[in-house]
């Protein structure tokens, strides 16, 4: 902003010049003193310039009887889980009442290296839905994968330096046993980033371990499960998000947490969430609905949407409805049901806004750097009686470990569909390497067939699950030729598959095209199991070893809690 800029503003805030708008008689929410009281709210240009009486517009609105919100700020989402490309999530987040996003582009830097985050910038800057970064902590997330990028501590400070008022600061610190346990690659990344904003993920996290986490610097949370976690954590001065993803569910689990005395150490996130369920159910306004809905008072759940991830990250801009913000600005009917009227985004109604795709900046398409693969590549040889099985908790993102004996014919081990214990690999997909782990899993629900993903967190290797070695070798060597995606074969056909060519993480559609297919994969796929399309969820968590208890990933079976591999069958050699 500029003197004249400024000026321009000043003179329509004192009522010496008109407003561009004027909202008229709504009921203005208070986000700082929890109030609800009428007021005009006076706009100029993409400002909010004046609350009070007495002001002129060009344009003047009447939403008497209306309440007038701030649009929400989501504090952690990972922009490439919604299968979206950058434009066509902003489209969809708007216009279900978001107003801005702090996002943290591990995904595509995991892929693409500081190369992808650069272009996820470029592809943002000039969206009228604000999107904020985090330098990503962890690319890799461990050594225990292979990944397509790798981001050191100069490179963070880089990233800094060039896109200063972009980047916020350092994204989830992944690795809390290196934080903790002082890996200097860690720390190094976290002193770059000292005068900032630095996120936390530290999953079960307590005790001594959690109090040299916090010291090192992390300030959030996002993965709290249980309430004793999280309440440990709020005590020690760290701030929660709690999550309400596609796949991790937490809200329920930790609401009874918030009160008025400790609401401002609170904020609702999304973290993960898919493209169909955005367009079907919504962004954060479902999340404040449900929070509504789950008995909190209305103007604490705002607040922990708006006001307080604004304050959290530094956004003085955003957040509120206040001189000097954005004119961010949710029109509801009802502040229970939380249905939108319409929606502002900096000053213009959401829907006249035109979403550009810069589809023009992405690298052309290429396969999968990986080798054709074949059923007998998904053969297991037993070399133990009991297995280590991947077993998922639902509703959530960290598993267990079960020990079982699997199922073992003709000397070697099959899917067992009766036990729901199947076959689970990942293959590496950069380098051409022919890394290949094979486990087994528990919770998929998987009755025939087999599926498959590139977008596997945190490298994004692929990922293959199934009860038929064949179907899985169809799966793989299918999106192997696409660049990327998710599939669903059955009997040697393919029964759906939605293609994701940029990064294998994301789609180069129209949300509503994304979504429509999304649909039809749930339908298709809950032919094979009861979860649907959000089996992928599940599946692409199965290969993050940051997260426990029992992962896989291309190099192999990860113990998160022991921080190492290890094999297949217990007292078993490793492959």
């Amino acid at each position: 902003m500029d003197i004249e800029e400024l000026s321009l503003l000043l003179s329509a805030s004192r009522g010496d010049k008109p407003a561009h708008i004027l909202l008229k008689g709504g009921k203005f929410i208070n986000v700082f003193t929890g109030e609800i009281y009428e007021q005009d709210i006076a706009i100029y240009d993409k400002y909010i310039v004046g609350i009070g009486d007495g002001y002129k517009a060009e344009r003047e609105i009447d939403v008497k009887g209306k309440f007038l919100c701030p649009s929400f700020i989501d504090a952690h989402i990972h922009i490439e889980s919604t299968f979206l490309c950058p434009s066509q999530f902003a489209k969809i987040v708007s216009l279900n009442g978001t107003g801005c996003v702090v996002c943290d582009p591990h995904e595509i830097a995991n892929v693409m290296g500081t190369q992808g985050i650069e272009l996820f910038i470029e592809m943002t800057k000039d969206l009228p839905l604000e999107i904020y970064f985090m330098a990503p902590s962890c690319v890799p997330a461990t050594q225990m994968e292979t990944s397509g990028g790798i981001i050191d501590a100069q490179q963070i400070r880089e990233l800094y330096e060039k896109y200063g008022d972009r980047i916020l600061g350092l994204a989830e610190v992944m690795n809390f046993p290196g934080t903790y346990y002082g890996d200097r690659i860690v720390l190094d990344k976290i002193l770059a980033s000292k005068e900032r904003i630095i996120d936390g993920h530290s999953p079960c996290l307590m005790e001594n371990l959690l109090n040299a986490y916090i010291l090192a610097g992390p300030m959030s949370d996002h993965e709290c499960v249980s309430r004793e976690e999280a309440l440990e954590k709020l005590r020690k001065g760290m701030y929660i998000f709690i999550r309400e993803g596609s796949t991790e569910k937490n809200l329920e689990q930790l609401l009874p947490l918030v009160n008025e005395e400790n609401v401002s150490r609170f904020c609702l996130v999304t973290d993960d969430r898919h493209a169909d369920e955005l367009m079907d159910i919504g962004h954060l306004n479902f999340t404040v609905k449900k929070a509504i809905g789950l008995g909190l008072d209305p103007i604490l759940a705002i607040k922990m949407a708006t006001i307080n991830p604004a304050t959290y990250f530094g956004l003085k801009r955003h957040g509120a409805i206040a001189p000097g913000r954005y004119a961010n600005i949710l029109v509801l009917d009802d502040i229970h049901d939380f249905k939108i009227n319409r929606a502002l985004l900096k000053g213009k109604e959401v829907d006249t806004y035109k979403w550009h795709g810069h589809l023009d900046l992405l690298p052309k398409n290429k396969k999968l750097n990986l080798k054709e693969v074949s059923a007998q590549d998904f053969e297991i040889i037993p070399k133990g009686t009991m297995a280590r099985i991947i077993g998922i908790i639902p509703g959530q993102i960290i598993t267990r470990e079960l020990i079982q004996e699997p199922l073992v014919r003709d000397g070697l081990v099959l899917s067992d569909v009766k036990r729901d214990i199947l076959k689970i690999a990942v293959i590496e997909r950069y380098m051409g390497t022919g890394n290949m782990a094979k486990g087994l899993v528990n919770g998929l629900k998987l009755k025939a067939g087999a599926v498959a993903s590139s977008v596997a967190h945190d490298s994004h290797n692929v990922i293959v699950a199934g009860v038929d070695d064949t179907d899985m070798a169809v799966c793989v060597n299918f999106l192997r030729e696409i660049g990327g995606g998710i599939i669903v074969v059955k009997d040697r056909e393919i029964v759906c598959y939605l293609d994701l060519p940029f990064g294998g993480l994301m789609s180069l559609r129209e949300a509503e095209e994304v979504a429509a297919k999304m649909r039809a994969l749930d339908k298709e796929t809950k032919t094979l199991t009861p979860l649907g399309s959000s089996i992928f969820m599940h599946l692409s968590f199965l290969a993050l070893p940051v997260i426990p208890k029992l992962k896989i990933t291309d190099k192999g079976l990860v113990d998160v809690e022991k921080f190492g591999f290890v094999s297949l069958f217990v007292n078993g050699e490793r492959d």
